[in-house]
């Protein structure tokens, strides 16, 4: 059990026998001490968990301030929650750093997340001890933030608070400034009718693209794939037998080199092929020969694999990374079609939402959509795409229109 030591008064000893003094009643007298006046009065001394002695200070007058805090921590001792001070003194960047390392190992994935970390978090939060983020120093940081779209604003706030619940994991914290109720989330927003292209524009798109490149339109379009996965897309993947085609690779660049990939989280999937799709992927490969390209797998030291790809330039440099393609084909495409282009919402991404769009149109479930779209969680797709869901109100109409339209047997006539 700890104590608190009065640091400014001393037990009085008597000068001839060098015992403590004690008045009449036998209680100890206390004398000024050469501390007296100096620097705080109380220090609450105490043993941690591990063995080692700790105090805290406390000033003139608040000696049951540091009672409380002794009767506090032998409480977090005894729950097992007790929290080292020391760590918390610990820089947001350095927790960061470490909780990058358990999020994955694929190195293009760490190096998304320390971009995100280094660009919009760190300049503001990076040399902050995490003990000393509070509820209001989120607060700001959001205010930095306030400019950018909803969806990523809520990946910037789940990435701090992520590092923060790592720190509680780490016992450097007991709370996370972000859950307090002063601070509202922002939240991704859905998908609307609004966000969706209309085929009008789809076709704009393609038409605005070099002949090269104008399947990239039917395959983001007519199969949902992601821009990686389309520039990594192969011949071999098409399965005519099946109609099918096998997501199996995206294209990455990490530290400024191209590589080949598993598509997103790992995740290698089946999309069904339409036979309009297999026609224009048959009229480009006759009009591009498919090129073999060799590059590594997963990082820049990985072992290298051959693929024949669809998508590839015809200078010696072969292939885009998918920030180049945006910033020249893309963009130029809507240029060249006379189209305004909103960054947030006309990337190519915007195929795929077209192409979910188009299969819930035609009642395609949530279930066999996420499927197709590689998307882990069926409840992840339908927050994403609930307002694109058509209401079965008609459907529900009907089946009960065949039993209560019915003839009544007991008067020969239908039911109102």
């Amino acid at each position: 059990m700890g104590h608190v030591q009065d640091r400014w008064y001393r037990p009085k000893k008597d000068p001839v026998t060098g015992e403590v003094a004690t008045d009449k009643r036998g209680k100890p007298l206390r004398e000024k001490s050469e501390l007296y006046g100096i620097g705080d009065r109380y220090k609450a001394r105490y043993v941690d968990p591990s063995g080692s002695e700790r105090s805290k200070s406390f000033p003139d007058r608040c000696k049951k301030q540091a009672d409380d805090f002794l009767l506090a921590v032998e409480n977090d001792k005894r729950e097992d929650r007790y929290i080292d001070p020391t760590a918390a003194r610990r820089l947001f960047r350095t927790q960061a750093e470490s909780w990058i390392k358990g999020q994955s190992d694929d190195p293009a994935t760490r190096q998304i997340l320390a971009s995100r970390l280094n660009k919009r978090i760190l300049p503001v939060l990076g040399d902050k001890p995490v003990g000393k983020i509070a509820a209001s120093t989120i607060r700001d940081w959001m205010d930095t933030i306030a400019g950018y779209s909803e969806n990523y604003k809520a990946v910037l706030f789940t990435l701090v608070s992520s590092v923060l619940d790592s720190a509680i994991d780490d016992r450097l914290i007991r709370d996370n400034p972000c859950r307090a109720k002063s601070i509202q989330r922002p939240t991704a927003a859905a998908i609307t009718a609004k966000d969706i292209w209309s085929e009008d524009r789809v076709r704009s798109v393609e038409s605005g693209l070099p002949d090269r490149w104008k399947i990239v339109v039917p395959i983001g379009a007519g199969c949902g794939l992601r821009q990686g996965e389309i520039l990594g897309l192969s011949p071999d993947d098409i399965d005519r037998d099946a109609m099918v085609l096998n997501v199996r690779r995206q294209l990455r660049l990490v530290n400024g080199t191209l590589v080949f990939s598993a598509p997103k989280r790992n995740k290698t999937r089946v999309v069904p092929l339409a036979r309009g799709v297999l026609a224009r992927l048959d009229k480009h490969m006759e009009d591009a020969e498919p090129v073999s390209v060799t590059l590594p797998w997963r990082k820049p030291s990985g072992d290298e694999i051959k693929v024949k790809l669809l998508c590839t330039r015809d200078d010696d440099k072969l292939l885009y990374s998918g920030d180049l393609f945006t910033k020249t084909l893309w963009a130029g495409a809507f240029r060249v079609s006379n189209l305004t282009r909103i960054k947030q919402v006309d990337g190519i991404h915007a195929l795929r939402h077209f192409y979910a769009s188009t299969l819930l149109a035609q009642g395609v479930s949530i279930k066999e959509l996420a499927a197709y779209l590689g998307h882990s969680d069926p409840g992840f797709t339908l927050r994403v795409y609930t307002h694109l869901v058509s209401t079965s109100y008609e459907r529900a109409r009907l089946a009960m229109d065949t039993v209560f339209t019915r003839p009544d047997p007991a008067d020969g006539l239908e039911a109102a």
